[in-house]
This record gives C-alpha cells, sequence and structure tokens, in this order.
C-alpha cells in the first residue's frame, strides 16, 4: 500500500514531536507495516487518508494508536551480555563499596518497552543474594508507550520473547508457564517498578546510582539527545553510573559525560570523573 512523502513527513514530524524519536523519510515499509491494522480498524481506504484523519484532530485517540505502532519495542534479556557482566562485576561492585553505609541503590531503566532490560537486572541482583543481603534496592522501568508498560507490568511473554537472551535455568527459575507464555514470578515482578515516562520530560524524582538508556538515543536528533543526556545527568548521583548500547557513545553528544576509565563501556558524569582524577 504506498503511502505518499508528504504524509510521512507529517508522521515523522507528529511523531518527533511526541516523543523525540525520528523516522527517515525512506522508511516507508516501517510506516505501512506499523498503520496497516489501523486501515481496516478505521476503514479508511489508505494510508495518506489515515494520516489525513490524524491530522484533521478529530479523533485524539487514532493519533495515539499511529504513534504507538510507530514506536520501536526492540528489546530481549540480557541484551548484549558482556555489557550486562561488566556492569555486574565492576560497576554494582564498586556501587556496594560506596554506599555500604547506607545499603541502598535506585537504578533506573530508561526507555525500558516491555521490561526485559529491567527484569535482566532485577535478575542479576537475584543472583548474589550473598552480596545484596540487607541492601534496599529500587528498579525503576519507564516508557513512554501505555501498552509496553502494562506489558512490563504484567511480565508475561511469549515462547519466542522468553527465549531471546534469556538462559533456560533463568526461564524456568524465574518464570512460571502459561499456556504458550512465560509469567515472571510474583518475587521477580515485585523486585520492580513500572511507570510512564517521556525522556523528553523531567527525569523521575530522586537521584539514582545507576541509569540505563540503551538503543534509546540513536532514534533522537543531535540537539535532542543532548537535552536528554542533560536530563539524565540531572537524574543521577555524583558518582553514578550510566550504561549505553552497544553501538552507542557520548563521545561527540554531550558534555555531561566522559568514558569511566575503570570500566571502559559504562560513562561517568563530568564533574565525577574529573573530581576523581584530581584526587590520584
Amino acid at each position: 500500500m504506498e503511502i505518499s512523502d508528504g504524509a510521512v513527513r507529517i508522521l515523522a514530524g507528529l511523531l518527533e514531536a511526541r516523543t523525540g524519536q525520528q523516522l527517515a523519510i525512506g522508511r516507508r515499509w516501517r510506516v505501512d507495516t506499523a498503520l496497516r491494522p489501523l486501515i481496516s480498524k478505521y476503514d479508511v481506504p489508505t494510508l495518506d487518508d489515515l494520516v489525513h484523519r490524524i491530522v484533521s484532530g478529530r479523533n485524539a485517540a487514532l493519533a495515539d494508536e499511529a504513534i504507538e505502532a510507530l514506536l520501536n519495542h526492540e528489546t530481549f534479556f540480557y541484551r548484549d551480555l558482556n555489557a550486562f557482566r561488566l556492569l555486574d562485576d565492576q560497576g554494582l561492585e564498586r556501587l556496594r563499596a560506596a554506599r555500604a553505609g547506607t545499603r541502598r541503590l535506585r537504578i533506573w531503566s530508561a526507555g525500558c518497552s516491555t521490561g526485559q532490560e529491567a527484569y535482566t537486572i532485577a535478575m542479576m541482583i537475584a543472583d548474589r543474594p550473598d552480596r545484596w543481603r540487607g541492601w534496599t534496592i529500587d528498579i525503576l522501568g519507564t516508557d513512554l508507550s501505555p501498552a509496553a508498560i502494562e506489558r512490563a507490568r504484567e511480565g508475561r511473554y511469549s515462547q519466542f520473547e522468553i527465549q531471546r537472551g534469556l538462559p533456560v535455568a533463568q526461564m524456568l527459575r524465574r518464570f512460571d508457564q502459561d499456556g504458550g507464555h512465560w509469567q515472571a514470578s510474583a518475587l521477580l515482578r515485585h523486585a520492580v517498578r513500572f511507570r510512564l515516562h517521556n525522556l523528553l520530560m523531567p527525569p523521575p524524582v530522586g537521584l539514582f546510582d545507576v541509569v540505563l538508556c540503551r538503543n534509546v538515543l540513536l532514534y533522537f536528533s543531535p540537539d535532542v539527545r543532548t537535552l536528554v543526556f542533560s536530563r539524565i545527568a540531572g537524574a543521577m548521583q555524583a558518582d553514578g553510573l550510566l550504561m549505553l548500547g552497544a553501538g552507542e557513545t557520548v563521545m561527540g553528544q554531550t558534555d555531561a559525560f566522559v568514558s569511566d576509565f575503570e570500566a571502559r563501556g559504562l560513562y561517568r558524569k563530568r564533574v565525577a570523573a574529573t573530581q576523581v582524577a584530581v584526587l590520584r
């Protein structure tokens, strides 16, 4: 089903205004695949007609559904396993020593989609009972998609989703089979909070020790990316750690963060890194 360049530009503008994410004009296949179900639901003949209805403003729900359909929810358990090992073995261990007095840790999975990343963190914590015994650990997962957050809270995944990155031993230990689906155990679900949040808006209240914002910023324009980096930095403890996706970096993107000189692949706030270097 063909869609005009003008209609794609309208959708791209709407998506970026609402979410910060950019949609390349040439990616007609994505628009067609994402919006085709709405053609039938709203009984319109073409995608251009659907876009006309969206811009008319007479149906706010249609615009919301179109944005939801265009969002990229790609995620899976233990995505980039070596990165999670680095965070677990070096990042969290260093924070454990630094927070020994309070025994409190706050972790934010920003742009968590359907929850696999946040549950991965919770399983990492649960796998080290001796290390974290007596600690209060708050894991917050946020996303701008109501549908994604609803699924994350439910913690229910298809056979395909559960097998993506999740070791069989973890699947059997942390999830309960329900027909053709698997649901996170009550204990695992209790370990994570989920809430709606748009990265274009001010961050959740309070300071975090670890922020994961992975494979999200690459969809933003440079200016929006810089803004989001700044807001994330403002939501972090001075010695907090930032974890990005495997193909992402802060270099040339922001002055708020620098590469962690002790754990390459993680990032520190620039001010904290400078202070540590001076002390040494």
